[in-house]
C-alpha cells in the first residue's frame, strides 16, 4: 500500500498547507486534491480533512462541503477501511456525512475559542492516539465557534463502552457531551478531533514548546 496521504481542500478550508507541512517534517508523501476533482482515494493510504471554513460554513458549518463529489470518494473510501481523519471543520464534515455519530452544535458560551487547551487522552487503541498514554495532558488549541460535540445519552454510554471517545477537554469549555475531543467510529478507521493538533508540531511556532501534535501525525507511520 501507498504512504501517500491525501488532503482534500474545500473553497474555504485554510489549514491544509499546515497539515501538509506536518508529513513534509515526518518525509511522509503528501498531496492536497481540490474537491472538486476528486474521484478516488485508492491510491492513498490515509485521507485528512483538514480545519478552515468549507464553503463558508454557509447552511451550517460541514454541510455544504457534504454534497461535494469528493465526499462519494470518502465514502467509499471509509467503507473499504481506509484511515480517515477530520480536524475542526473536518470533524464536522465527517459527521453531516454520517461518517461518524453526532453533530457539532454551537459553543455553548456562544462566541468563537481561540485559545490553548488541556486534552486528556482516553485511548490509546487508535492510529493517532497510540504514541500517547492514557491519560496524558497535552495542550491544543482550539479555534471554532460551533466546537461542541452533541451525541444522545445512549450513544454516549455507547461511545464510551466501545472505547471510541480518544480524548476529552479537561475543562468543560463548550458543552460538548461527555467533555468530548476527539472520537472514533466503531471500526477505529473515522476519527474526527475538534483541536488542531497541526498547530503544535514545531518548537518556531509551537507556543507550548512540546510539539506534543506530531505523534498524532507520527503514529500511522511510525
Amino acid at each position: 500500500m501507498s504512504r501517500e496521504v491525501a488532503v482534500i481542500s474545500f473553497p474555504g478550508t485554510n489549514c491544509d498547507l499546515d497539515v501538509k507541512a506536518v508529513y513534509d517534517q515526518l518525509g511522509v508523501p503528501c498531496t492536497i486534491l481540490h474537491d472538486q476533482q476528486v474521484e478516488s482515494f485508492e491510491k492513498y493510504c490515509a485521507v485528512i480533512v483538514p480545519g478552515g471554513f468549507s464553503y463558508g460554513d454557509y447552511l451550517r458549518p460541514g454541510a455544504i462541503a457534504n454534497f461535494s463529489p469528493a465526499m462519494e470518494a470518502l465514502k467509499r473510501f471509509a467503507a473499504d477501511g481506509g484511515l480517515v481523519i477530520g480536524i475542526c471543520n473536518g470533524f464536522q464534515i465527517l459527521c453531516e456525512a454520517q461518517l461518524l455519530p453526532g453533530v457539532l452544535l454551537v459553543n455553548n458560551t456562544l462566541k468563537f475559542q481561540s485559545k490553548l487547551v488541556g486534552i486528556e487522552i482516553l485511548s490509546t487503541n487508535s492510529a493517532v492516539t497510540r504514541l500517547y498514554e492514557v491519560g496524558q495532558v497535552v495542550n491544543w488549541p482550539v479555534a471554532n465557534f460551533s466546537g461542541s460535540y452533541t451525541v444522545d445519552e445512549d450513544t454516549l454510554r455507547s461511545l464510551e463502552k466501545n472505547d471510541q471517545v480518544l480524548a476529552r477537554y479537561v475543562e468543560d469549555i463548550n458543552g460538548a457531551s461527555g467533555q468530548i475531543a476527539a472520537v472514533c467510529n466503531k471500526e477505529r478507521n473515522v476519527i474526527g478531533v475538534m483541536p488542531h493538533p497541526e498547530r503544535v508540531v514545531d518548537s518556531l511556532i509551537d507556543m507550548t514548546g512540546s510539539c506534543s501534535g506530531l505523534p498524532f501525525f507520527k503514529a500511522a507511520f511510525a
